[in-house]
């Protein structure tokens, strides 16, 4: 691509965002679990830019930091200390990083997160070979966003920001989402003669649509996609938007997403053809579920895989783990940090893991704690077993070698071993280690006194009166 080709991004992310009402720069609060610039400078990438210059402001540090281990050297940015407008915005980022750059700008706001690279991209080509062209949209309450003025031809001739409209241009609905195509050389120019006089004492990028030196080109777009986030009202709305369009293109892809608009799957979950994804699931973070699985209602994972052929059952919730081939998890089971269940192993319902190693056909059953272990294959751990694996200071481990029974009740004191194919009995507390195909039991002796709960019964409701 020859440099009067060529396509760089310019993304406006210096504002602070006082609607937010929050410490966290307005940019870098997260849609889908990602960030919102980073949307946008995704989308202009895949657009077709070769690079972007972010104009950074208001915690301009946190901002560039996230962006530099994003996207690395496709990211440049531009300080602008003193916010002067949109105009002087895109000055900082062409004085900054572009003094000699002659291809074409794509100009966008760090704060619409839910643009697309395909509209981006039509609207590029369409206006390859004006001086300015720009989105357009249309919305029954216009207020706050400037108006599209036309001329009798019906080309744009200018747009009036909302505060400088005259009562008949406050009536016009078609509005200017603030997405724009320039040519660098006419914009280089034209920014140079842009002045402040105007309601907010700016300079004002809209001002360049006037100045066009060709007719401009504009390209309708639908608003929900071009929205800006001012609030959290509205960072819910865009949210909204963002979550429907990466399920429908899971669902595209071959997974199954019985529920597309009760469903959330964040930006960076991978998901394999024939998984199958219930209605309120929640799947964050680098979640991966392979082909074959299926997650039932309500499950909520982060940082999991998922492998083939393994069922979640419903409002399992599971954290930095590793669910293997066939294995079956739930319901109600909570997998902690660090739990690998290998292949069809189970984890009843009720359950709790950390930071355990569960080795093939092993299962736990229901409500049991099992921490900081290690089972090797073809264990069974009873109902209501607990690994006792914290002396207050300390956290100990336990091993459950191949073949081991752990009957129902019984607690498991830490550091421990169970030799391979030895058996618990139920409601023991071992202490210490069992050699292999032993039997450990620990109980008291148990004494039956003949007659003695009928005494008991009227001693009681002797007391009670």
């Amino acid at each position: 691509m020859s440099q009067e080709q060529s396509l760089v991004g310019i993304v406006l992310a210096a504002g602070q965002g006082t609607r937010m009402k929050s410490a966290l720069p307005k940019v870098l609060h997260e849609v889908c679990e990602r960030p919102m610039v980073s949307w946008v400078v995704q989308a202009a990438l895949d657009a077709g830019a070769s690079e972007c210059v972010v104009v950074v402001g208001h915690g301009r540090d946190a901002v560039m930091s996230l962006l530099k281990d994003e996207f690395e050297d496709r990211v440049r940015f531009a300080v602008q200390e003193e916010q002067r407008g949109t105009g002087h915005a895109v000055r900082c980022a062409m004085d900054a990083a572009l003094q000699d750059y002659q291809g074409r700008l794509l100009v966008l706001y760090g704060d619409c997160p839910a643009l697309s690279a395909v509209t981006l991209k039509t609207l590029v080509t369409k206006s390859e070979n004006a001086s300015s062209g720009l989105m357009v949209a249309t919305k029954n309450d216009p207020r706050g966003y400037g108006r599209i003025v036309r001329n009798e031809s019906g080309v744009v001739t200018a747009i009036v920001e909302d505060r400088d409209c005259t009562p008949e241009q406050k009536e016009i609905c078609e509005v200017n989402p603030g997405l724009y195509v320039f040519d660098a050389a006419f914009a280089r120019d034209a920014m140079s003669r842009l002045t402040d006089d105007n309601a907010q004492g700016e300079l004002y990028l809209t001002d360049l649509i006037a100045m066009s030196e060709t007719p401009v080109v504009d390209l309708l777009g639908d608003m929900a996609e071009m929205m800006g986030v001012n609030d959290r009202s509205q960072l819910a709305e865009v949210e909204k938007t963002l979550r429907l369009r990466i399920n429908i293109a899971w669902a595209r892809s071959g997974v199954t997403i019985r529920d597309p608009f009760g469903t959330f799957i964040g930006a960076e979950c991978v998901l394999e053809p024939d998984a199958v994804i219930e209605p309120n699931v929640h799947l964050r973070g680098k979640t991966i579920v392979h082909s074959g699985a299926r997650v039932d209602v309500g499950c909520v994972l982060k940082d999991v895989e998922v492998h083939g052929g393994a069922t979640l059952k419903p409002y399992t919730v599971a954290t930095e783990s590793s669910i293997g081939e066939a294995a079956n998890v739930g319901p109600f089971s909570h997998l902690r940090p660090h739990t690998k269940l290998g292949p069809e192993s189970k984890v009843g319902n009720f359950c709790e893991t950390k930071k355990t190693t569960v080795g093939r056909g092993s299962k736990v059953n229901h409500l049991s704690y099992v921490g900081d272990g290690i089972l090797g294959e073809g264990v069974n751990v009873g109902a209501g077993t607990i690994f006792c694996n914290y002396d207050g200071v300390q956290k100990h481990t336990t091993v459950l070698e191949d073949g081991v029974f752990i009957g129902s009740d019984s607690q498991l004191v830490a550091p421990l071993t169970v030799g391979k194919g030895a058996y618990v009995a139920s409601g023991s507390t071992v202490t210490k280690d069992v050699p292999s195909d032993a039997l450990a039991m620990s109980r008291t002796k148990q004494v039956n006194k003949d007659g003695y709960a009928s005494r008991l019964r009227a001693r009681m409701k002797a007391a009670k009166k």
